[in-house]
């Protein structure tokens, strides 16, 4: 009971470890789900989160749009590379360090593992200015919170990039009706799209 006690204890004194756990445990749940989405219903999923997106005006007028390389089943957006090639400029993420470069697509024989053995651009940082960043997550609210994989890197460089549009993307059961637990320094989305739904736009 002592030690239970001591636990609660710390709880209230450092109430970011609640939400770190809370986050985790969550976390958890959804990914696996993910991972075991049905591969076509993902496709299917997906396509309808790039029609819906590319009806917004933030798409639109972008000039400069930062997607991401998909794994364990995450939301694909890797078509609008090809159905917009020549037409707008698109930054895939390389992780280093403890951050995320943006770096300019150039086309698949520019493509090489990095780091989680996630497909990376080999071209130099990208230094203009990005217009819209479409950000993959685990766990999203209609409050356009996040959760997402859990090593910061998205965290980090959102922060960096606040005056840029900033839209999650994930599947419908991704979205939790309730709040999801986040800290005070955590920046909710400008909006979050899925297949049915958008949401903050």
């Amino acid at each position: 009971m002592l030690f239970e006690s001591q636990i609660h204890d710390l709880s209230n004194l450092f109430p970011w470890v609640v939400t770190r756990k809370k986050k985790q445990s969550l976390r958890a749940l959804v990914e696996q789900k993910r991972r075991i989405y049905p591969k076509e219903q993902a496709k299917a999923d997906s396509e309808a989160i790039m029609s819906r997106l590319e009806q917004l005006p933030c798409f639109r007028d972008a000039q400069t749009v930062m997607i991401y390389y998909p794994i364990h089943n995450e939301v694909d957006l890797r078509p609008l590379l090809q159905r917009y090639e020549g037409k707008k400029t698109f930054l895939l993420p390389v992780t280093h360090r403890r951050s995320i470069e943006p770096r300019q697509y150039l086309g698949e024989e520019q493509m090489q593992r990095g780091n989680y053995s996630v497909p990376e651009p080999q071209t130099a940082t990208f230094k203009g200015k990005i217009d819209l960043i479409l950000v993959p997550g685990v766990v999203f609210d209609l409050q356009c919170n996040r959760i997402g994989r859990g090593a910061g890197f998205y965290d980090r460089f959102l922060k960096k990039h606040r005056r840029v549009t900033q839209l999650g993307v994930g599947y419908d059961f991704q979205v939790k009706n309730r709040e999801i637990p986040h800290s005070f320094s955590d920046k909710p989305l400008d909006g979050v799209i899925t297949p049915n739904q958008s949401i903050g736009l």
